[in-house]
Order: structure tokens, then C-alpha cells, then sequence
């Protein structure tokens, strides 16, 4: 498989998984029968747990490449940096922003649930940004062109150095 189809494969998985979360978050805040509000509660926790697994593995993968790569978390799980392409920043930023967005606006659409309490059920949403940071760091890891770490960068620089002059 082509380096280019992979990373737009997990940039597709984020669009298709936060469209996902909007249809079934909006179905039961709007619905808000036992039932609707089971379908976005278990969504949300299966978007919880695929967010915490690529989470996980990113961080692992991250620190095997931290060894000779200079890997921020800002960089990984917020796309900071050069290391990241813009139009990939822009893509998956904007979903993890809708992601929150989404948990917002559902959950505050019932202030008032059945027995008094707000839309708790639908606060749940309110775990699925998890995805977001999870294949942030997923595609960072991946396919980021990051920096030589700098103590290895001055190594070779003095290796390169003493090789001119020996």
C-alpha cells in the first residue's frame, strides 16, 4: 500500500468515526428515548475505547522513535510543528474540534432529563474527543517527518567535523 493512501486512511477513519458520533449523539438528543440514548452512550464508549487503544499505541511508538527523533506531545497529539503536514493539520484539528463541539451541543440540547437531571446519558460524548487525540498521534507517529534528536544531531556534526580534519 502506498505511503499517501495510508495517511489518508486514518485521516478518513477520524471524518467517518466523528460522522459517526454526530449522527448518533444528534439521534439521541433529539429523540432521547432509553433506547436512542443506549445507541450514542455505547457509541460513544466504542469511540472511547478505539480513541484509547490508538492513543496507547501511538505514545508506545513514540517513544521507540524518541530514542534518535526529537517527538513533542504537542507535536503529536495536537499536530504542532513543521513535522506535520498543514492541510492534515487542518483536517484532523478541525475533527477533534468537532468532536468537542458535538459533546457540547448534545449534551446541553436537554438540560432537563426525565427526572430533573440534565442529559447525562449524553455526556458520555464528552469521551470521545479521546478518538481524535488517539489518531492525531496515530498519524503523527506514522508518517511525521520529525527532527534528529540535537544531542545526536551535534555527535555526528563533531564526527562529520573531526573526519574533515583527520
Amino acid at each position: 500500500m502506498e505511503r499517501g493512501v495510508q495517511q489518508d486512511t486514518i485521516v478518513r477513519v477520524d471524518l467517518v468515526l466523528t460522522l459517526v458520533f454526530a449522527a448518533t449523539a444528534a439521534f439521541a438528543a433529539a429523540v432521547f428515548t432509553t433506547t436512542a440514548q443506549w445507541i450514542g452512550a455505547v457509541t460513544a464508549m466504542v469511540l472511547f475505547a478505539i480513541g484509547v487503544f490508538a492513543f496507547l499505541w501511538s505514545y508506545w511508538a513514540a517513544v521507540q522513535k524518541s530514542r534518535t527523533l526529537e517527538i513533542g506531545v504537542a507535536q503529536l497529539y495536537l499536530l504542532l510543528g513543521d513535522a506535520i503536514p498543514t492541510p492534515v493539520k487542518r483536517t484532523m484539528n478541525t475533527l477533534l474540534v468537532a468532536q468537542f463541539a458535538i459533546a457540547l451541543g448534545t449534551t446541553l440540547m436537554r438540560p432537563n432529563g426525565p427526572e430533573g437531571n440534565p442529559g447525562s446519558s449524553l455526556a458520555v460524548g464528552f469521551l470521545v474527543p479521546m478518538l481524535g487525540f488517539g489518531l492525531n498521534g496515530l498519524w503523527a507517529v506514522t508518517h511525521g517527518t520529525f527532527h534528529p534528536r540535537t544531542e545526536l544531531r551535534q555527535s555526528n556534526e563533531k564526527i562529520g567535523q573531526n573526519a574533515d580534519h583527520g
